[in-house]
């Protein structure tokens, strides 16, 4: 029982699990975000130019049952939106990352040869003498 509590515990203090959880945080909070952003400001415009009416209220009615359809378009949108708004995050860190790794393999690597003054040979760059002309590097 005590390995497992150990196990356990390495598990929880792994950078990934904090990671994960930072994310699922986040998330909901940007989740709320974008619902406020559907619910209190887009939704209420539609609502304007379809008539009058919020998109939440649109439903219809079949014998006694109500089918609220317009909190189903609502959450279409919301969705899209959420979709969206990942989708052009993810593309910014792809290009960050990009640029990135672009510039590590631009980076010149050190020279590994030169030339002997004397004889115009190349030759290694640790060399103190040339294996051609026999002249002091």
């Amino acid at each position: 029982m005590g390995s497992f509590i150990k196990e356990f515990k390495e598990f929880i203090s792994k950078g990934s699990v904090m990671d994960m959880a930072v994310g699922i945080i986040i998330g909901g909070a940007f989740t709320a975000i974008v619902t406020s952003l559907v619910e209190d400001i887009l939704m209420p415009i539609i609502g304007v130019i379809g008539g009058g009416h919020g998109v939440d209220e649109l439903s219809i009615k079949v014998g006694t049952a109500v089918i609220a359809y317009g909190k189903f378009i609502s959450a279409i949108i919301n969705f899209l939106l959420i979709a969206f708004v990942l989708f052009m995050i993810i593309k910014a860190l792809n290009k960050a990352r990009s640029i990135v790794v672009q510039e590590a393999e631009e980076e010149p690597e050190a020279p590994t040869t030169k030339i002997c003054p004397r004889c115009k040979s190349e030759v290694n760059i640790e060399a103190t003498r040339c294996p051609f002309c026999t002249s002091d590097l």
